[in-house]
């Protein structure tokens, strides 16, 4: 799994963020399927951002590509 096939994943999702002024960065997509993400804009700080992170983020992602184990944000 690399970082642009995550990134493909993500168009997905990332138009619900940007809707609500926010968005996702992807920092690092590790050999062991760890996804470290970057909440940016209005998601950054917001009292949702770990349901946004988790039952969005990653759940989207899980279904695109079953080779992700977590999402975590950094």
């Amino acid at each position: 799994m690399t970082k642009d096939q995550v990134e493909q994943a993500l168009l997905k999702i990332r138009p619900a963020l940007q809707r609500d002024g926010g968005d996702v960065e992807v920092v690092e997509v590790t050999e062991d399927g760890i996804v470290k993400v970057r909440l940016t804009g209005a998601c950054h700080g917001c009292p949702m951002a770990t349901m946004t992170l988790k039952q969005g983020i990653e759940r989207v992602l899980m279904q695109e590509l079953p080779s992700i184990k977590e999402v975590v944000a950094v």
